[in-house]
């Protein structure tokens, strides 16, 4: 019985948890609008430009993949980082048919600007001390590193 009753108690701290960390990622979302706005880009073209690699132009089946979306969908974002002039379609090397999308130098940079706005700590986490930032970053490490044994679902 007690066994049960410890087992409920820490299911109730790690659903509430996962609430104060889901709950503290969604009220970053803002950063989103603040961060495509700086750039000049839509929030889906800022989307696109996280997910192209710098160092390997992606053809663009490849990229609708990666964000879960239609074709037609990664055309409209990667128009508004051509148009920003963030990225280049250009032909894929072993296979002319296929377009890759690369970035410029200014979408380099404007990559960098977009990982700092949207990756940097928030002010709740910045204000911890150091030692409870580097506990805080064990444990996610921890529970995220491919050793673990929580996995998707199945």
């Amino acid at each position: 019985m007690a066994d049960d009753q410890d087992h409920s108690v820490a299911d109730r701290e790690l659903t509430d948890s996962w609430q104060l960390l889901m709950g503290l990622v969604l009220d970053q979302r803002w950063r989103w609008s603040e961060v495509a706005g700086e750039l000049g880009i839509t929030q889906a073209g800022l989307r696109a430009l996280l997910a192209i690699d710098p160092d390997d132009p992606r053809p663009m089946r490849d990229l609708a993949s990666a964000m879960n979306c239609d074709p037609s969908y990664v055309t409209a974002m990667v128009d508004d980082l051509e148009h920003a002039g963030y990225a280049v379609r250009q032909p894929a090397v072993n296979d002319r048919r296929i377009k890759t999308v690369a970035l410029t130098p200014a979408g380099i940079t404007a990559l960098r600007t977009a990982r700092d706005g949207l990756l940097s700590p928030p002010p709740q986490l910045a204000g911890l001390t150091q030692r409870d930032q580097r506990t805080l970053a064990r444990l996610l490490r921890e529970a995220l590193s491919p050793d673990s044994s929580a996995g998707p679902p199945r």
